[in-house]
């Protein structure tokens, strides 16, 4: 059984590039490079990764591009593109001849929460999927009725669902998060990566018992065929280490989708984001 590892990340840290990381994020404030990854990798099990962008510039894909020619266990990669550029047309058919380059994503969270519903990004995330690109949506519950329209409108254009939509887990609520999710995933062509969400709970208490009531709904809402496994790092470091994200994913399944490990753990990922088979 293939492990594939969806939702991670590199980054050269600089305090102007990565401002997002705060303070109270210290443990980040360092260089996290393909060595620091690949002893976690073996030590779980994972065969691959899929490695997402942190930064928002084409400087980040030609980063994350020569990692991934560097170290084969880097299987794809999800770069960064600016929506609204004139020039996503001509961009998109350079990097269409880089094999390796799998999707892109803007960080849509730091945007108001109608950006999805702008005519010029919806354009640009159909230009996209027409060069045969996947698209991931990183977004707040907020930001979920925006999504639901951009779903809707882009209905052949394969699209996945960070972090569970970051759900308010450390305060235990569900709703709307629960049915918007629901809603959302009535569109065959969205998966949801169960990734992130240990940043989204209580970060030095939180137990499985309290993000499995989270998991419980995206596995009513997508089934098993629609969802794959990333561990987030090095962000999880914040909340937990990497044995510990991936134990506990495993360890879900184990106990209630058996028969869903080999999807959720690696063919998920190698169909969405057209992966080698033999990972």
């Amino acid at each position: 059984m293939p492990v594939i590892d969806a939702h991670q990340h590199f980054w050269i840290y600089d305090p102007v590039k990565d401002a997002w990381i705060t303070d109270k994020m210290s443990v980040l404030k360092r260089n996290y490079m393909p060595d620091d990854l690949l002893p976690e990798l073996k030590q779980a099990g994972v065969d691959g990764t899929v490695v997402v962008q942190a930064g928002t510039s084409e400087q980040e894909n030609s980063f994350l591009i020569q990692l991934a020619h560097e170290h084969a266990f880097i299987q794809g990669v999800v770069g960064w593109i600016d929506l609204c550029s004139d020039q996503i047309e001509e961009q998109l058919k350079t990097y269409q001849q880089i094999p390796l380059l799998k999707g892109f994503r803007h960080i849509v969270q730091s945007e108001p929460d109608d950006y999805l519903l702008r005519k010029e990004v919806q354009q640009g995330i159909a230009t996209i999927g027409r060069h045969g690109f996947t698209y991931d949506i990183l977004i707040y519950p907020r930001q979920l009725p925006a999504a639901l329209q951009l779903v809707e409108s882009l209905p052949k254009q394969p699209l996945v669902v960070d972090h569970l939509a970051k759900p308010l887990i450390r305060n235990k609520q569900m709703e709307p998060w629960a049915s918007q999710i629901q809603t959302l995933a009535q569109a065959p062509h969205v998966y949801c990566k169960l990734s992130g969400w240990a940043t989204e709970a209580d970060w030095q208490h939180w137990t499985p018992e309290d993000v499995y009531p989270y998991f419980d709904v995206i596995f009513d809402a997508f089934g098993a065929e629609r969802i794959m496994f990333g561990s987030d790092w090095p962000v999880c470091l914040l909340a937990a280490g990497y044995s510990g994200i991936e134990q506990t994913v495993t360890q879900y399944l184990l106990r209630y989708f058996p028969d869903a490990m080999p999807a959720v753990m690696g063919l998920n990922a190698i169909r969405f984001y057209r992966l080698p088979a033999s990972s």
